[in-house]
């Protein structure tokens, strides 16, 4: 065997190509190689560069230097299984017999509670952007459909159909497409902001003055502003997912009729609201409540 091979940060390269390969978004594959180079770096201090050198002990010890250093408990658990998967994927390609990573546990963490937004809070946002016409669609959209801020980011406008009064999530990653409903105040904002947008070819539903797309970093960054704004503490654009979720639960609507419709790969994952919710009979029919 090339000695080669057996190169931690070499290996990280092969594993990169091998994650690519498989379709795995640009995003993903970046957070994948720096979790294991931090590994490769962290165990390199004690003079181990072969991936056959590397033992349990290394990476128990990895992970309680990230916890003495700070990090988070869901930043390790995430790091943890960046180097579960990679060593998963050296000893399927034979380049060692045995997986250091095995034995190895996540932190332990307490789940935080969703934060859901009443109705004070949201209608306190919708007032603080209202001039803002395309951050006022960008809220109207987040919190009347559940759509996650990535997928919010990569609408086209080809993925809005107006007749039906709905939208379009294209597959992405291992995110099947799904179709959802846009209500009157969503579909009210979206034409207000429609008719000011700036003409471009560029196909994405919200985009800059330039015409460039309007990036999630920045419309994370805009609504971080208006929470400020309206003061609403400790608020991030996910819990405007939580609130849609939180709300049409409450008002009835099916479980599974929700979960399908927000995109949860499991059901337990939508279940898991109806902790922190008085949850009232289910309709005999799915209708979305208008918030």
């Amino acid at each position: 065997m090339d000695q080669n091979e057996l190169n931690i940060k070499l290996a990280v390269s092969a594993f990169k190509k091998h994650l690519s390969q498989q379709g795995r978004a640009s995003a993903t594959i970046l957070a994948y190689s720096k979790d294991i180079e931090q590994l490769a770096d962290f165990v390199s201090k004690s003079n181990i560069f072969n991936l056959k050198e590397v033992t349990k002990d290394h990476i128990d010890s990895f992970k309680a230097h990230l916890a003495e250093n700070s990090y988070t408990t869901k930043s390790i658990s995430r790091k943890i299984n960046s180097i579960k998967s990679f060593f998963a994927h050296v000893q399927a390609n034979g380049l060692i017999s045995e997986n250091p990573s095995v034995g190895v546990s996540h932190p332990r963490y307490d789940t935080k509670p969703p934060r859901i937004l009443n109705k004070i809070e949201y209608r306190a946002l919708r007032d603080a952007c209202r001039e803002d016409v395309r951050m006022a669609a960008i809220v109207e959209i987040l919190l009347q459909t559940g759509m996650r801020i990535s997928e919010l980011a990569n609408l086209k406008i080809s993925d809005i159909d107006k007749n039906t009064n709905q939208v379009t999530i294209r597959a992405y990653e291992s995110h099947p497409e799904r179709v959802i409903p846009i209500n009157q105040p969503a579909r009210e904002a979206l034409d207000r902001y429609l008719t000011v947008r700036p003409k471009s070819a560029n196909n994405s539903v919200f985009i800059t003055k330039t015409g460039n797309s309007f990036l999630i970093r920045n419309i994370r960054s805009n609504l971080d502003r208006y929470f400020h704004i309206a003061g609403i503490e400790n608020a991030k654009v996910n819990d405007l997912r939580h609130t849609f979720i939180a709300q049409q639960l409450t008002s009835g609507s099916p479980l599974v009729y929700i979960s399908k419709l927000v995109g949860h790969k499991r059901l337990s994952t939508t279940e898991k609201y109806l902790e922190f919710i008085s949850e009232k009979p289910a309709k005999d029919k799915p209708k979305i409540i208008d918030l």
